[in-house]
């Protein structure tokens, strides 16, 4: 199974390195200095990375080959993808692989169907399901324990408990709207 780990971002000083915009919960595995990357478009790759560092909170890598800035930036968009065992977990009771959660069916509590996780978005401060709703439209779900509170992988589904707003489905605000609506129509017509 082939799973996006990183996109190349602009090149870094002018002896080959790039910033990278990471896409896994394990860049220490997936990025680490030897590992042979396939790339998209595959005309890029395979790469091989030969060394990786931070600077200034971002990951800088730099590939076998690649010798200077015009190299470098060549690469740029460039999207790498590591091969992974699909039997392979985490190492932690309550972690997840993108592609365990990719494809699960998303309910509430009670059991009403919400849709089904078709990314996971990993944000600075948080990870987001987006989650493809039975009408076509999106809902965010934040992946944080209050909310998603059970993953069920044998089940192939998530357990939400959503707050107030965070999954009602526009037509219902509307509607809630257009009732609130009528009635404030009809007390003014009362004071007439």
């Amino acid at each position: 199974m082939q799973l996006v780990v990183a996109r190349v971002g602009r090149a870094h000083g002018i002896k080959g390195e790039v910033t990278v915009e990471v896409r896994t919960d394990e860049p220490e595995l997936r990025l680490a200095p030897g590992a042979v990357l396939a790339t998209d478009p595959a005309a890029a790759g395979p790469l091989t990375i030969e060394t990786g560092r931070v600077h200034s909170g971002r990951l800088l890598l730099r590939f076998e080959g690649v010798r200077d800035r015009n190299g470098a930036e060549a690469l740029r968009n460039t999207l790498l993808i590591a091969e992974i065992d699909p039997e392979q977990l985490p190492e932690e009771e309550d972690e997840y692989y993108d592609h365990q959660l990719i494809d699960l069916d998303v309910v509430t509590e009670d059991g009403t169907e919400v849709g089904r996780i078709t990314e996971i978005s990993h944000l600075p401060s948080q990870d987001l399901f987006i989650v493809e709703r039975p009408d076509g439209t999106e809902a965010m779900i934040p992946f944080v324990s209050e909310i998603v509170v059970e993953i069920d992988l044998e089940e192939q589904r998530a357990v939400i408990a959503p707050p107030p707003g965070l999954i009602d489905d526009r037509a219902e605000i509307a509607s809630a709207g257009d009732d609130a609506s009528a009635r404030d129509d009809a007390s003014a017509g009362d004071e007439s």
